[in-house]
């Protein structure tokens, strides 16, 4: 079974930084490209980034020169760096295997003063 385990959610202020981790198991982490969603209440799931398994790299127009995304094969882990964030990157945030199309639980992402 594959599982993928998201730590890192939390409430920050407008402006300020956050950094999501999804740790990998059960699967050869290092051929898979990864991605992230997120999901507002109320509005279908979105594309936030993806990571292949060279390391090349996609964002939505929404979040490009905020946000990073990056992979560390030794660890089977994907982070998102979230700078300058807004309350519209408020949503759960969800990482995804994309080879096996294999989700993680989701991690709340609230910005807010």
């Amino acid at each position: 079974q594959v599982q993928l385990v998201e730590p890192g959610g939390g409430l920050v202020q407008p402006g300020g930084s956050l950094r999501l981790s999804c740790a990998v198991s059960g699967s050869i982490f290092s051929i898979y490209s990864m991605g992230w969603y997120r999901q507002a209440p109320g509005k279908p799931r979105e594309y936030v980034a993806h990571i292949s398994s060279g390391g090349s790299t996609d964002y939505r127009d929404s979040v490009k020169g905020r946000f990073t995304i990056s992979r560390d094969s030794a660890k089977n882990t994907v982070y998102l760096q979230m700078n300058n964030l807004k309350p519209e990157d408020t949503a759960v945030y969800y990482c995804c295997e994309l080879g096996s199309g294999s989700w993680g639980q989701g991690t709340q992402v609230t910005v807010s003063s």
